[in-house]
């Protein structure tokens, strides 16, 4: 079950994206950058981590679980080092996610040789 949950909430979050990519004037970078903010609000208000808890992966995987992490990282941070916490909590909460994308780029790229579009 927790298979068909992470699987259907991903989706509709993908979905909803997908549609308001298509029917706004939105760039994707906005978009983007809506997302994460809008998880770091959700963390904020302890709505998205119960969410998290439900479809797993499903939710922490998208943008919005990023945002969500960051707003962790920042808030364990400031507890433990007060204002210095808010600059070092959520690089230090994502560090792991973030060069493991590097990593799994670059090897993506030495494998597929990627071209610049002519």
């Amino acid at each position: 079950m927790d298979y068909l949950n992470a699987f259907w909430v991903g989706g509709l979050i993908c979905a909803l994206v997908q549609i308001l990519l298509e029917k706004t004037k939105l760039m994707p970078g906005r978009v983007m950058v809506i997302l994460v903010c809008t998880g770091a609000v959700l963390g904020a208000l302890n709505v998205y981590q119960p969410f998290v808890e439900f479809a797993g992966a499903g939710a922490s995987v998208p943008l919005l679980g990023f945002g969500n992490v960051l707003w962790k990282g920042v808030k364990e941070a400031v507890d433990e080092y007060g204002f210095i916490g808010i600059f070092m909590g959520g690089l230090k909460a994502s560090a792991v996610g973030i060069s493991a994308a590097l990593v799994f780029s670059y090897l993506a790229s030495l494998i597929f040789e990627p071209k610049m579009k002519k």
